[in-house]
């Protein structure tokens, strides 16, 4: 690919709506003072606050707990038993919060701590339950500040490394760019530590087995971190339409260093978060249930509309929360699908009614949409 052809492909990072960004612990934490690099975070944070500035939302993906914790704890170095990594998280965790507030509280900006599990984005009503919460951060402005819980994480709970967990956050939360601080600047066509001529690949358009074989070859059930794993990420991100990029983290402002031109490796997709889902709605959910609706709702949802319980007349089926269920018109014919925000008993009691008296009729507040209209795809998408 020549230089001109690689200009073109390259998106700039103006075009992004939602930014998810990944820092590794390797980063945030100098291992010899056992302390975070405070002005290396401080110059991170004035590169958010200017993709703030510009009306970008910002996520970010943040290791360091077990790291901070452990100094804290005057834990010894290597390997640490189960409980001690647990206990040192529950320390590091609380410190982590604490100077993510600060350093983006200078620019004005509040943080939202997020601590998930494995299951947390692999369970459907967890997974539901954690992308509301980030999409009404986001919605108020903040950034969410997630991190995997390592605090009840065990070996067969957890991702195990903060890469993949990355990719599934960015995808869950429908962010379009994911970006990877690494110590790194990219993917290599060889080990540029063993090979002084390793090539920079700055675009992949697509995730071959030539490009993971230039990441070390197949995964195994023993790898951890590495290219290896952002990889892995770049497969996760891209199949839910989120562009994703690998940048040197080591260098002060390093997002600001992505927009001036600095190394880095795309991940390009051709899809987008919203597409890819309604793409996964149409095509891969098990159908549990079905509401009819009235005219009205029929015609408010061909113009881009949320189903509201005022527009429905009947619902059908055992479904959950999450659970994709069929949205048919008036005569019986199939409108489309979407995913459920109600369990079948309670979308039965709030149907027909106005969305101000979902707390009344089952005694808790909800979501006003009983399906969101970025959870739904109709016939003709």
């Amino acid at each position: 690919m020549t230089l001109a052809e690689t200009s073109q492909l390259t998106p700039k990072l103006v075009q992004f709506r939602r930014i998810a960004i990944k820092v590794g612990s390797s980063l945030l934490v100098d291992p010899g003072a056992g302390e975070v690099k405070r002005d290396w975070l401080a110059a991170l944070a004035a590169d958010i606050a200017g993709l703030h500035k510009i009306g970008a939302d910002v996520l970010v993906v943040s290791s360091g707990s077990i790291a901070l914790g452990r100094s804290v704890l005057g834990l010894p170095g290597g390997a640490l038993k189960l409980e001690d990594s647990q206990a040192a998280a529950a320390v590091g965790q609380i410190a982590l919060a604490r100077i993510w507030s600060e350093v983006l509280g200078a620019h004005g900006i509040k943080a939202g701590q997020i601590l998930v599990t494995y299951h947390d984005t692999e369970v459907r009503r967890r997974y539901l339950n954690a992308r509301a919460t980030i999409e009404r951060l986001l919605d108020l402005r903040a950034v969410p500040v997630i991190n995997e819980n390592d605090t009840v994480a065990t070996s067969e709970i957890r991702y195990g490394d903060n890469d993949r967990l990355a990719a599934r956050v960015a995808t869950m939360a429908s962010a379009d760019l994911l970006i990877l601080l690494s110590d790194v600047a990219g993917l290599y066509d060889a080990p540029p530590a063993e090979n002084p001529g390793a090539r920079l690949i700055p675009v992949v358009t697509r995730i071959t087995p030539e490009i993971e074989a230039m990441a070390g070859g197949a995964a195994s059930i023993l790898s951890r971190g590495g290219m290896r794993t952002k990889i892995e990420a770049g497969k996760i991100a891209t199949g839910g339409g989120t562009h994703m990029l690998i940048a040197d983290g080591r260098i002060a402002h390093p997002v600001a260093r992505i927009e001036q031109g600095g190394l880095c490796t795309w991940f390009l997709t051709g899809s987008t978060p919203v597409t890819a889902r309604k793409k996964w709605i149409a095509g891969t959910i098990e159908v549990r249930g079905a509401l009819t609706v009235d005219d009205g709702a029929a015609k408010a949802l061909v113009s881009g509309k949320s189903l509201l319980p005022a527009g429905v007349r009947k619902v059908e089926g055992d479904f959950s929360r999450g659970d994709c269920v069929i949205i048919r018109d008036a005569d019986g014919h199939e409108l489309g699908r979407g995913l459920a925000n109600y369990d079948a008993d309670e979308a039965a009691k709030i149907a027909g009614h106005n969305s101000a008296e979902i707390e009344t009729l089952i005694g808790t507040p909800g979501r006003a949409a009983l399906i969101h209209r970025d959870d739904m795809v109709l016939k003709g998408d």
